[in-house]
């Protein structure tokens, strides 16, 4: 393994530890989570997946944006298994006919 990489690797690590850690110290200091705060960490999860999904969305060839689709009309009625095994499956049989 190039040293690099692993510096790379180990900065990332120490980052995303002290950012998890600074959040949970000064989240620890409230006696309770002011209503707008909450609200704000409410949002973020929806807001990661949107950053993630969005330049695939946008770059991708049809396929992924059919699955995409897919996995968000799938997500209104089955569970999580579901909806993140069965557009997989059809975005690698999509590229497999195409």
């Amino acid at each position: 393994m190039d040293t690099e990489f692993l510096i790379i690797i180990l900065i990332s690590a120490g980052v995303t530890f002290g950012l998890r850690a600074g959040g949970y110290v000064i989240l620890s200091r409230f006696r309770s989570i002011p209503a707008r705060v909450e609200a704000g960490l409410d949002a973020v999860p929806a807001a990661v997946i949107t950053a993630m999904v969005t330049p695939a969305a946008t770059s991708g060839e049809w396929q992924e944006a059919a699955a995409m689709g897919l996995a968000a009309l799938l997500s209104l009625r089955f569970s999580l298994p579901v909806v993140v095994f069965v557009p997989v499956a059809a975005l690698a049989l999509a590229r497999l006919v195409t």
